[in-house]
């Protein structure tokens, strides 16, 4: 369980590390983030579609890899 643990704070790490790189990529602004701005200045942003597809890519990579391992 704890290696599960590290693994998924050292993708976190990376994807935060790498998010300017992917953004130019079109991650962040897909259709189905949600971008609320408010007047004085608030903003919140909720990246429902980004995580979606980066969930799905994660899954297909875990899924291969241990499909290789075989």
């Amino acid at each position: 369980m704890m290696r599960f643990v590290i693994v998924v704070a050292f993708v976190a790490l990376m994807v935060g590390l790498l998010w300017p790189t992917l953004s130019k990529l079109g991650f962040g602004r897909l259709p189905g983030d949600v971008v609320v701005e408010r007047k004085r200045g608030g903003k919140f942003y909720f990246p429902f579609a980004t995580l979606l597809l980066l969930s799905m890519l994660l899954n297909g990579l875990i899924s291969l890899m241990s499909w290789l391992g075989r």
